[in-house]
């Protein structure tokens, strides 16, 4: 081990903290290190065999998996938790998914979780949390969709930075999966061609934007784009990311078949393969005696590595923490209100001269509780993101808490006549459909292990190890992958056919990663609700907005079509795949479909109208819009102020854009005002000669200010300096 003196990790970060730059620093700490250590920074600590066999049979991460710790200089290394969904290490707080909070449309909210997860991370012994997914969905198929929060470039930049703001008070913060991650099944096999206005206008606006905010790390993603791996694709590592937008941070491999090849990765700026010691410590020493790498590029990874962090330990809450913040009476009262916060009121159609909903606990006295999902703590994928909450609520328990009094028939059975029979005899019927982690979510099955492409990227089996059959193995306690339908399953659609008509006070609880097409059922029932993968108190957070105790206030964060027809192609197999900046709310509005419900939708238990609508000082890039809202209804709630743009010129004339949200609390006959940023960015087009994204001149933009895409009241300001 290397000499350190008095150049010790803990010397540097008081000297970061004195006011010296983190790369100096760092470098001072580099060159104390011997050759060995300079290698051991870029990969993860444990042999490799080892460490895959513990996923495999202890559970995945477990405990946090330790890349570059030198114990010599105090370097503690990259110390990793996976999420997005909570801390993934010990017993932490299942949030709700990444999808339902992005329905919150709350930055502030977002930016809390953010934080508990990283208090959490801390307290397992972690210092980086691998879970602001910000992927964008292209087609709501995608087995991940759950992991990241919408379709919208704008909302889901703007979420990932409250997420990074948050959990950055105590951990660094990597954003995945750079970039073109929207497959499952063939994420390891697919090339995704895409030209470069789609790309930078459409797919990247986004990581730019956590990107700016100062997130610690990107991890690339398993895909290749345009013929290129991305955990090796110089033009996303370095071209986009170093050279075009003057990032500093880590670049981090996604785990175990993330790269290719070492020195092709360390060439285009990947500086860490993760998790384990892998293809690097088998190959990396002969590739720089070859010359297919060099010691230069070593060193600025190394030093990268090591400055971010310095700057993350003298940033972060210095104060300790402890076991006592696992999924402490805080976190889990946050999770309750983030997921009724999430929940989204599709439809609530008058009974006997009456919305449906809400229910008053004390003038019901009996209901039918109906659906396999009903009595099950579904929290979503049971991949990387699966959170070992120590307790969790189903829908079930949650309505039976919040209605006491009330007589609970329940059938779970995938039956009809039984469903019918139960609401028929009850006063009011809630049927819980949808998926679980074998309909969506992470895919690694027995077909991916016994590739031989990507079984040729293990090392060699030590000498000891006997025969190892990995054939059988999967690495995700739910192998989902991409889903294969939109709908329902057809009992379920049957299901709340069949109650609905025994039943005229049927509400259905949807539980959903993404859009589900409802055309085949939702005229048969008056109430529809997307409860999404609620978490660990998702049962109770049901309750509450099904009663009341919380007015509904979740938006969609996508549209949801008519049919399957209106979305673009998918194909979970392939191998191909070009990508155009036509997707969801824009690509109905191209194709002159109308949708189910568009991007933005929610009802709530009250009638907001937005009164009014003023810009301030227009600038370059953006403009403060002043709302006022209007609630006129006699219950308390919260309304959501979108504003989308539109130019009236150039390639995209007159395609809708999100450019801004902000959300307002409205008592019941009261008005209140609130201030929305509106940015020109997204409405910004990407020009090849000047290699930059082109704003548009004010004056050529259209602003809508609305409760929707599309509003028919929504409020249109046309922008004169």
């Amino acid at each position: 081990m290397g000499d350190g003196g008095d150049v010790t990790f803990d010397h540097a970060v008081a000297a970061v903290r004195a006011g010296e730059a983190p790369e100096r620093a760092a470098k001072a700490i580099y060159d104390r290190l011997d050759d060995d250590e300079r290698l051991w920074l870029l990969d993860g600590d444990t042999p490799f065999w080892e460490g895959l066999v513990a996923m495999l049979t202890e559970g995945y991460n477990v405990r946090p998996y330790v890349h570059g710790a030198v114990e010599g200089l105090g370097i503690p290394g990259i110390r990793f938790v996976d999420g997005p969904r909570g801390c993934v290490a010990g017993n932490g707080t299942a949030f709700p998914v990444s999808m339902a909070r992005g329905a919150t449309w709350d930055i502030a909210l977002e930016e809390e979780v953010g934080a508990v997860i990283g208090r959490e991370i801390r307290a397992q012994g972690g210092n980086f949390f691998g879970g602001v997914c910000i992927n964008l969905p292209r087609h709501p198929a995608w087995g991940r969709a759950q992991e990241t929060y919408g379709d919208d470039p704008y909302h889901l930049g703007e979420l990932g930075a409250a997420l990074t703001r948050g959990a950055q008070r105590y951990v660094m913060a990597c954003a995945k999966h750079y970039a073109l991650n929207s497959m499952e099944n063939a994420r390891f096999t697919v090339d995704v061609t895409i030209d470069e206005a789609a790309l930078h206008d459409v797919y990247l606006p986004h990581f730019k934007r956590v990107v700016d905010e100062g997130v610690a790390a990107v991890m690339g993603a398993y895909n290749s784009v345009n013929g290129e791996w991305a955990g090796q694709n110089e033009y996303l590592l370095t071209g986009i990311l170093r050279d075009q937008w003057g990032w500093d941070g880590i670049t981090v491999t996604d785990f175990v078949w993330g790269m290719r090849d070492g020195a092709a990765a360390l060439n285009a700026g990947m500086d860490i393969e993760e998790p384990f010691r892998q293809q690097r410590a088998a190959h990396l020493r002969r590739q720089l005696s070859a010359g297919e790498t060099s010691w230069a590029a070593v060193e600025r990874a190394g030093t990268r590595i090591l400055a971010t962090q310095l700057r993350s330990a003298a940033t972060r809450e210095t104060a300790a923490v402890g076991a006592e913040a696992m999924a402490a009476p805080d976190a889990r009262a946050l999770a309750r209100r983030v997921a009724a916060r999430a929940m989204v009121l599709l439809e609530n159609e008058p009974v006997d001269g009456a919305p449906l909903l809400p229910l008053a606990p004390d003038a019901v006295a009996s209901i039918a509780v109906i659906g396999r999902l009903a009595d099950q703590a579904n929290q979503g994928d049971g991949g990387s993101s699966n959170v070992r909450p120590p307790s969790s609520t189903t829908p079930l328990e949650g309505i039976s808490a919040a209605f006491p009094d009330a007589e609970i028939h329940v059938v779970t059975d995938d039956d009809p006549a039984r469903a019918a029979a139960a609401a028929a005899a009850a006063e009011v019927a809630i049927v819980v459909a949808g998926y679980d982690a074998d309909d969506e979510g992470e895919y690694v099955g027995s077909d991916t292990m016994s590739r031989p492409e990507l079984l040729a990227l293990f090392p060699p089996l030590p000498e000891d190890a006997g025969a190892l059959d990995l054939s059988g193995a999967v690495m995700t306690a739910g192998a989902g992958g991409d889903r294969q339908s939109l709908s329902l399953r057809p009992v379920d659609e049957a299901i709340i056919r069949a109650v609905g008509r025994a039943n005229p006070r049927t509400v259905v609880a949807l539980v959903a990663a993404g859009a589900v097409v409802t055309e085949a059922w939702r005229g048969s029932v008056p109430a529809v609700l997307l409860m999404w993968y609620a978490g660990m108190e998702g049962g109770h957070a049901l309750a509450d907005v099904l009663t009341g105790a919380q007015n509904p206030a979740g938006r969609l964060p996508f549209s949801i079509p008519t049919s399957a027809d209106h979305l673009p192609a998918f194909d979970r197999d392939a191998t191909a795949i070009t990508y155009d900046r036509l997707h969801g709310q824009r690509l109905l509005d191209h194709l002159g479909v109308a949708p189910a419900f568009p991007h933005g939708f929610g009802r709530s238990y009250t009638t907001f109208t937005i009164d009014d609508a003023t810009p301030g000082t227009i600038g370059v890039d953006g403009v403060r819009m002043a709302v006022t809202v209007s609630n006129r209804g006699d219950r308390d709630g919260r309304h959501v102020v979108q504003v989308y743009g539109r130019c009236r010129s150039g390639p995209y004339a007159g395609e809708l854009m999100l450019v801004g949200f902000a959300g307002i609390e409205v008592a019941a006959g009261h008005r209140a005002s609130t201030t929305v940023e509106v940015s020109f960015t997204p409405l910004a087009v990407w020009d090849s000669e000047a290699r930059r994204r082109m704003l548009p001149a004010p004056d050529d933009i259209v602003l809508e200010v609305s409760a929707h895409a599309h509003d028919p009241d929504a409020i249109l300001v046309p922008l004169r300096r």
